[in-house]
C-alpha cells in the first residue's frame, strides 16, 4: 500500500504529461520569428505566397536543379514521404524554392521538380527577391566557382521547413530525416497538433 501511495503522484504527473506537446522527430521551432512568408513565381508564372496553400501541411526547401547530391535526394525523400502519408499527402504541399534563378527558369523547374512527385512545386525569383527570401527563411547560400562560368555549384542550407494547416512554421527538418519520420511529423501537424 505504501509502494503504490508513492506510485500514484508519478502516474498522475506521467498522465499528465499525455496531454503536452507532441513529440515531433524533427525540431519544433513553433513560434519562431523568420520563415513568415514569400513572394515567388510559380513554373506558370503565377505568383505565389505561403497563404495560397493555406488548409495544407507545407514543405519547404531551398536549392537548387544542378544539385549533385543533397537536392535530388531530399526531393527523393520527399517523394518517399508523400507515399507513406497515403491519402494524407493531398493535404500537404512540397515547394522547392532554387537559390541559382540565373540557370533555373520556370521551364527548367517545371521539368526538374514533378519528376520527384507531380504535386511538388518549383518556386524562383530575381536574384534580389532569392536574395531576400533566402535571408528571411535564415538560409545560407554561396556560389562556389566552377571549370567554368556556367558550372559552378551552391553551397546551402540543407535543412526544410515544416507548416501547419493555418500556415505557421513549426519544424525544422535535418537533411538525414527519414521518410517514416517526417511522414509521422506530418500527420501530427494535419491532426492539429
Amino acid at each position: 500500500m505504501f509502494v503504490l501511495r508513492r506510485l500514484l503522484p508519478f502516474l498522475a504527473a506521467l498522465l499528465a504529461g499525455c496531454g503536452q506537446s507532441p513529440h515531433f522527430f524533427s525540431t519544433d521551432i513553433t513560434g519562431a520569428r523568420f520563415g513568415r512568408d514569400f513572394a515567388l513565381t510559380d513554373s506558370a508564372g503565377q505568383v505565389r505566397r505561403l497563404a495560397d496553400y493555406r488548409g495544407k501541411a507545407v514543405v519547404i526547401f531551398f536549392g537548387y536543379t544542378q544539385c549533385p547530391d543533397v537536392c535530388p535526394t531530399t526531393l527523393s525523400g520527399m517523394a518517399e514521404t508523400m507515399k507513406l502519408l497515403g491519402e494524407d499527402a493531398k493535404r500537404v504541399q512540397v515547394l522547392f524554392i532554387t537559390l541559382d534563378p540565373e540557370r533555373d527558369t520556370r521551364e527548367v523547374l517545371a521539368a526538374y521538380v514533378p519528376q520527384f512527385d507531380p504535386s511538388f512545386v518549383g518556386l524562383s525569383a530575381d536574384l534580389a527577391t532569392t536574395a531576400a527570401t533566402a535571408k528571411e527563411f535564415k538560409v545560407f547560400y554561396q556560389r562556389q566557382p566552377g571549370s567554368t562560368p556556367k558550372t559552378y555549384t551552391i553551397d546551402h542550407t540543407a535543412t526544410s521547413y515544416a507548416y501547419d494547416p493555418q500556415g505557421r512554421l513549426r519544424l525544422l527538418v535535418q537533411y538525414s530525416e527519414p521518410p517514416q519520420d517526417l511522414a509521422a511529423d506530418l500527420k501530427l501537424l494535419l491532426a492539429g497538433k
